[in-house]
């Protein structure tokens, strides 16, 4: 009704309208999508059509939202690793211990990469044990001061039997990540959360077993962040450089000139008569670009 005074209402008439709607997400963090057991965290846009003397017309339709975790942070480029030892009882006879080691390389990963598991087994008890590793998914559940928690396996793998005595070592030895969902750690009333269990397999005893938490996100390793997970994968763990920020982008070389002075540079050109043989052997403007531009400043940091 045109004659409608109600603020915001516009009358459509018969036939096919179209519209274009845009709605900007909220600049606070918005926990990622997830489907879980006993909740879930969505986000979807609903219209409705009014109609006289008809009731409503509803449309839902849903989106995924992505709170992007950056695995290239200090905190989840830092290696993870621990050691555990277990002797084994039977009445009055004791066994010799059973010991663990493990490391990973960094805490953060994204789905699709693998890990690399370096472990040292050691059995010095009567029984034959197996090392195994596997990744778990926990989920916690929180409502009206509650919680629920469910635990569930995403990858595993096993390594040979170990008898008395023998000692297994894993240089590397790599587990793949599925497609999972991403760490979820500032939501309150979902928690999503990984974590690495490398173990020993005892039978007839309680496992021997070593828990490497991990962060699962959505934006993967950059050259810059691998060369620095690879060079803290062979420092000591107790390295002060892990406690340092990382750059968010590389900083410029110095100048030509702070380097190299007018003197070195003068000092460490050929003497003509030095020269001779070499201008005999090759053609002349080959040797003269070569000599030319061997003590020429690199080009400028933002041309490259």
């Amino acid at each position: 009704d045109d004659d409608n005074s109600e603020e915001g209402l516009h009358t459509i008439h018969s036939g096919r309208h179209e519209y274009a709607f845009s709605f900007e997400l909220p600049q606070t963090p918005l926990a990622t999508s997830f489907e879980g057991r006993h909740g879930s965290v969505r986000y979807w846009v609903k219209a409705e059509l009014h109609r006289p003397w008809f009731l409503p017309v509803k449309l839902k339709k849903e989106f995924t939202v992505f709170e992007h975790i950056d695995i290239n942070t200090p905190s989840l480029l830092s290696p993870q690793a621990g050691t555990k030892e277990k002797t084994l009882c039977c009445w009055f006879c004791t066994s010799g211990p059973i010991s663990l080691s493990a490391k990973i390389e960094r805490k953060g990963y994204t789905p699709g990469e693998s890990i690399q598991i370096f472990a040292e087994i050691e059995n010095c008890s009567s029984r034959v044990v197996v090392p195994k590793a596997a990744i778990y998914q926990t989920q916690a559940f929180y409502a009206k001061g509650k919680m629920k928690e469910v635990k569930q396996l995403v990858a595993n793998l096993r390594g040979e039997s170990l008898s008395s005595g023998k000692t297994e070592t894993w240089n590397g030895k790599q587990l793949k990540i599925p497609p999972v969902s991403p760490s979820i750690l500032d939501c309150s009333i979902i928690r999503v959360e990984y974590s690495l269990m490398v173990y020993v397999d005892i039978p007839g005893a309680m496992d021997l077993f070593l828990n490497l938490p991990l962060v699962i996100g959505t934006i993967p390793l950059h050259p810059f962040g691998s060369r620095t997970s690879s060079v803290s994968s062979q420092c000591s763990m107790n390295m002060n450089w892990l406690g340092l920020t990382l750059p968010e982008r590389p900083e410029a070389p110095p100048s030509y000139a702070e380097v190299v002075t007018e003197e070195q540079r003068q000092s460490s050109l050929a003497p003509i008569g030095a020269c001779d043989d070499f201008e005999r052997a090759l053609p002349g403007p080959l040797f003269a670009y070569i000599q030319e531009f061997r003590f020429l400043p690199p080009p400028l940091y933002s041309e490259v």
